[in-house]
Parts: C-alpha cells; sequence; structure tokens
C-alpha cells in the first residue's frame, strides 16, 4: 500500500485552548488509528524569561496564539473529523484548505526549533554610576549608585546609604530596576 501524502494545514482554535485541542487530536488519533492520515499536531511556542518578585520564572507560551498546525492527508472523513473537534474554529482558508508552503512551513517549524533552542539570556544595560532602586530582599525600596558591573555573572556592586552609612550591596539583575 503506498504512503499518503500529507502536506502541514493550519487549524484555528480558541486562544488559549491550543494545548487542550493537541491533547484531544493526540488521543482520538491514536484511538481512531488516523495515524496513516494525520501525523503531526504542532503549537509552535516560544520560550520567554518574567521577573516575577526579583525571581526569574521561565515559561512558555504559543508565538502564534490560536492556530494549530497539523501534518495531514486531508482525505475522506480526515475533514470532517478535524473541524468538528471542540475549540476548532475551522482550516486558515475556510472550506477549501490550503496547504502552507515548504518554504513556509521551514520557516515556522525553524523558527519554533530556533526559540526552544536559544540560550535563555536576560540582558539590562546597567552603566556604572546610574541609580537603581532595589525590588527584591531585604533592601527593597532602597536606591543605590552602581560602582560596578559583573555580566558573566549578571551582578551589580550597589553603594546604598543605610543608616547615614554608604555600605556595598552586591544584587543581581533581576533584583533591582532602573530608575
Amino acid at each position: 500500500m503506498p504512503e499518503i501524502e500529507k502536506k502541514f494545514y493550519v487549524l484555528r482554535a480558541v486562544n488559549g485552548k491550543e494545548n487542550k485541542v493537541k491533547e484531544y487530536l493526540e488521543s482520538e488519533i491514536k484511538n481512531n488509528n488516523l495515524q496513516e492520515y494525520i501525523s503531526q499536531v504542532i503549537i509552535p511556542t516560544e520560550k520567554i524569561i518574567q521577573n516575577r518578585n526579583g525571581k526569574k520564572v521561565h515559561k512558555e507560551r504559543a508565538f502564534l496564539p490560536g492556530y494549530i498546525i497539523i501534518e495531514a492527508a486531508l482525505v475522506g472523513e480526515v475533514v470532517h473529523f478535524l473541524k468538528n473537534v471542540n475549540f476548532i474554529i475551522g482550516f486558515l482558508g475556510g472550506n477549501h484548505p490550503v496547504p502552507l508552503r515548504p518554504a513556509e512551513v521551514s520557516r515556522l517549524l525553524g523558527k519554533a526549533d530556533e526559540l526552544q533552542e536559544q540560550p535563555e539570556e536576560f540582558d539590562v544595560d546597567y552603566i556604572v554610576g546610574e541609580t537603581v532602586k532595589i525590588n527584591y530582599g531585604p533592601f527593597t525600596g532602597f536606591h543605590g549608585e552602581i560602582e560596578e558591573v559583573y555580566p558573566d555573572k549578571k551582578k551589580l556592586k550597589i553603594m546604598v546609604k543605610i543608616f547615614g552609612r554608604k555600605s556595598p550591596l552586591e544584587l543581581g539583575y533581576l533584583q533591582v530596576e532602573k530608575e
């Protein structure tokens, strides 16, 4: 039996329900033996770093919210099956789904791979002599002047006036904010 030709298509989903749709599709594909017709369900994601209470929080979010990419052969009842999944609005292209061009697929999948493999950077340009406010730790609310910058350790040496005397503190980039 010859291999069925599959192409990449874009499904429109309710924003925020992409993961739920992906889980459901993957379980239904397995339960109904549709692996021959649908081989991949992809949600392109990117890793982001947020600052919460002075701590680095790593999160993953969809960089194309509301869209799911599938590799499928749209034959027989496959189109009907995909359109009738909860939280699916339909195909990009409406009643006549148009497959993505190979260049678009490689760009989307390459972008997804590139974003997941990129080193986690958190660069903020701090300059010696600049005034910063401490936003986390025992000295929250204090203001100080940057004496030294250690970009390799992502730390700063800050002179803070405590009880009328200047004291040096070594703090991480995420513990301060520019004024």
